[in-house]
Order: C-alpha cells, then structure tokens, then sequence
C-alpha cells in the first residue's frame, strides 16, 4: 500500500513534521519600543528576585553579608564586560521562550 494513501507521509517543514489541517502558530510582530520595554520590564524583575533570593538567603543564615556581598559586586562588574550582550540576549530569548509556552 502506498504511504501516502495511508495518511503516514505527512509533509516536511524545514525539516520537521507538521501536522496536516492546522497553519503554523505565528509570533507576534513587535516594534522594538515594544522589546525594549518588554527588556526593561523583565530586567528589572530579575533584578528584584534576585535582591529578594540574596536577603532571604542571608536572613536564613545560608549565605552571609560577605559572599552576599561578593555576589552582588560580581554582578555589578560583569555587566560592565564584553559578555553583558551575549548575556542579555540569551535571557531574553529564554523569556520569549517561556512566554511562547502555552498550556
């Protein structure tokens, strides 16, 4: 029997199966006003839990006002390296990620 007739072959897509009856979901368009405030929003979120997680870990007694402290200050100057973009733009496109997941 033929594999078409079947209904096995579905059709390729760069590469990958898709399945029939349904269009590819499209992203949304964003301008980049958009990204940058969408950047700025998620930036400084992960600023306020990270400054959350370093006082609940000193208030525990898990980490202490010098490692703390250490942390902060590695932050502070790794931002100020050649690596801040790669870092910047691996976050973000792990927030689109995350934000492209739908349940």
């Amino acid at each position: 029997m033929d594999r078409a007739a079947t209904g096995h072959d579905l059709p390729q897509a760069e590469g990958r199966r898709v399945a029939t009856g349904r269009p590819p979901r499209a992203r949304p368009v964003r301008d980049r006003a958009t990204e940058s405030v969408i950047s700025v929003a998620i930036s400084l979120s992960v600023v306020l839990l990270m400054g959350i997680v370093l006082v609940l870990l000193m208030r525990s007694g898990a980490l202490k006002a010098g490692p703390a402290l250490a942390a902060v200050l590695f932050g502070f100057f790794l931002a100020s390296t050649g690596m801040a973009p790669d870092i910047r733009e691996f976050l973000d496109s792990l927030a689109d990620s995350i934000s492209g997941i739908s349940f």
